[in-house]
């Protein structure tokens, strides 16, 4: 049960780094359309009632974040080499799948590293 806490705490980060930096659906939002809905949320703020100021409030921090994060790589490298050394035991004792990897976003190539193939699970 320890090896399993252990290789899970191992292999969080790395799951977690992915799923932060997951391309979103739909339309990329650029800098310059951020800061037009930002302008427009300054705008409607004195006039809404203290829900709708409170929702446009975090609105604001939110895109605000985004702005910052426009463009930042992201060094998954980090975590990586953790996820390898952890993937493949962990995942034959929980039964996870290739598939299943694949689905979380992990890439073809890290899961080949690991020694996960599609043979498995």
């Amino acid at each position: 049960m320890a090896e399993g806490r252990s290789q899970s705490r191992k292999l969080a980060p790395y799951l977690e780094a992915l799923e932060n930096h997951r391309p979103k659906r739909g339309r990329k939002r650029t800098a310059e359309s951020i800061d037009r809905r930002l302008e427009v949320i300054e705008q409607e703020l004195s006039g809404a009632n203290p829900i709708k100021r409170v929702n446009l409030l975090q609105e604001h921090l939110d895109l605000t974040r985004e702005r910052d994060q426009l463009g930042a790589e992201v060094d998954l490298s980090v975590h990586e080499e953790a996820f390898v050394a952890n993937a493949k035991s962990y995942g034959e004792r929980k039964g996870i799948s290739y598939e299943a990897w694949r689905q979380l976003g992990v890439p073809a190539e890290v899961l080949k590293r690991a020694g996960i193939t599609k043979s498995e699970g």
